[in-house]
């Protein structure tokens, strides 16, 4: 595991068709895209004193969420999953879960997770005990491309919405509202060094990278 640069751009409609565009000319689609795009679904924890949240709006350099996903209501493969972030660096761990795993969290049934073989099971089961708990559910469409040099990955999101109940996180039918006046949002990640040709493909006039998160913007209702 290694930590990897990530930069963040809030886009609007016209971006995001120039994007598509200048994108499908030097990347290709991830595998697992359906005609370019995909399903996210997601379940983020926090305490009760919100620390996750307010470490993202206040801009704490180093912090840590953990979530549980799933892709196009594919629930033959969920992850638990803790993103680290320092700075601009990210790294992401994963556990995978069971269907009946992730609907025990959901429901708050958090016992067999002390069972668990997996360490980031155990590490997520140790925070729960320190009061982390479910808190929402983040839904979005994904346009993923990659590129080889530089393990280059880039993703435009958009049509965030939010469920208000974490039990409905296993629910395909749950109703989910959308977050607000959320905008696109462009995302590219890489290793050791970003290609110039999907440096020049990303760029944007009058755009420059900062900070969003599609958790934070969902909180809207609570």
């Amino acid at each position: 595991m290694k930590y990897r640069h990530e930069w963040k751009f809030r886009i609007h409609y016209a971006d995001m068709l120039i994007l598509r565009h200048r994108l499908l000319a030097v990347a290709k689609h991830d595998i697992h895209a359906t005609e370019g795009k995909y399903m996210v679904r997601s379940l983020y924890f926090d305490d009760v004193s919100d620390k996750a949240l307010r470490d993202k709006i206040n801009g704490v350099s180093v912090r840590e969420k953990f979530r549980i996903r799933y892709y196009d209501n594919n629930q033959e493969v969920i992850h638990l999953e803790k993103k680290s972030k320092v700075k601009d660096l990210c790294l992401k761990e994963q556990a995978p879960l069971t269907k009946g795993q992730a609907g025990d969290i959901a429901e708050g049934k958090f016992d067999w997770m002390k069972e668990s073989s997996h360490p980031l099971v155990l590490e997520l089961f140790r925070k729960i005990c320190l009061g982390l708990r479910p808190k929402i559910i983040v839904d979005y469409t994904r346009e993923p491309y990659v590129f080889p040099a530089g393990n280059v990955r880039v993703t435009i999101d958009y049509n965030i919405r939010t469920g208000l109940s974490c039990r409905d996180f296993l629910d395909p039918s749950c109703i989910t509202l959308p977050s607000g006046d959320t905008p696109m949002i462009l995302e590219v990640k890489w290793d050791e060094y970003l290609p110039d040709i999907i440096r020049d493909a990303v760029r944007l006039k009058n755009c420059r990278p900062g900070a969003f998160s599609k958790y934070a913007a969902c909180r809207i209702y609570g």
